[in-house]
């Protein structure tokens, strides 16, 4: 299930909720993935996605990288 994005309205009394920026990441660094292990970036597609190489296996990676962590 997809969850949609709410809509900060301009007289609510609570504060605008912060968004994160997106990771930067370049081609050659080091990453470790939650399920992958440690690999290094092999391809940038921009900032929508990254090609990883894990050493068995290369994987495309979407952004925002929630289980992807730049060493």
């Amino acid at each position: 299930m997809r969850k949609s994005a709410v809509r900060h309205l301009p007289t609510s009394p609570f504060p605008r909720p912060v968004v994160p920026p997106p990771k930067q990441v370049a081609v050659g660094d080091r990453v470790t993935h939650d399920e992958h292990g440690l690999g290094r970036i092999i391809a940038v597609e921009d900032e929508v996605a990254v090609l990883v190489d894990f050493g068995s296996v290369q994987k495309r990676i979407m952004s925002p990288y929630n289980r992807m962590t730049v060493l």
